[in-house]
């Protein structure tokens, strides 16, 4: 077990057969050190990518982003969700279904940031359906960037988000793999690369 997989069986609350509650250490309170690790993960993992770009989108996903961009010394973009005073011209836009809130919102990124040059990483909180990370893919080839693969915290493995980025040819790397939250606990799903997730921090 690694310790993103500790982190969630002694932390989170599982809502219903699909709803795992975080809130303790990723998406309202966020744990620093776990960010950390976290970030010392994505980083092992792409190390080998070329990457010059991370992407997320706010707010949950910006705390592992942000750590992994510091691991990588790449810079990060974090896709709006609202458009401001500031943010509302020469945009990157596509449309995203929220499973968990129910509703659609409008991303945005603006066009200076990313350009048909760069190396796209994406890291994304929780995958499910995949509908967060398809629409940051849409942005990327927007800009006629290359993704070069979907960094995941927690995938629901139950979920068809997975299976839809692989299908699209995606290279998709998830910490930690839920695979049931029936009867009100977590199971986990195998990870091909468990040796690397040890209990510990990673080294730099």
């Amino acid at each position: 077990m690694n310790r993103l997989e500790q982190y969630i069986k002694e932390q989170s609350i599982v809502l219903n057969e699909n709803v795992l509650k975080v809130d303790s250490f990723l998406n309202h309170q966020i744990d620093p050190e776990l960010m950390l690790y976290i970030g010392q993960v994505f980083a092992e993992l792409f190390s080998n990518a070329g990457v010059t770009k991370l992407l997320t989108l706010e707010s949950s996903g910006i705390a592992p982003a942000v750590m992994a961009a510091l691991e990588m010394k790449v810079p990060l973009i974090f896709a709006r969700k609202r458009k401001s005073l500031t943010l509302k011209d020469n945009l990157y836009t596509e449309q995203v279904y929220s499973f968990t809130k129910q509703e659609v919102s409008e991303i945005s990124v603006s066009r200076k940031f990313l350009t048909d040059d760069d190396k796209v990483l994406i890291i994304d909180d929780f995958l499910a359906n995949g509908d967060a990370a398809l629409g940051l893919a849409g942005i990327v080839k927007q800009a006629g960037a290359q993704i070069v693969g979907m960094g995941i915290v927690i995938e629901k493995a139950f979920q068809p988000g997975r299976q839809k980025l692989l299908d699209l040819g995606y290279r998709v790397e998830s910490i930690a793999r839920v695979a049931s939250l029936k009867n009100g606990e977590v199971q986990f799903a195998p990870s091909d690369y468990s040796d690397k997730l040890n209990a510990g921090p990673l080294q730099s």
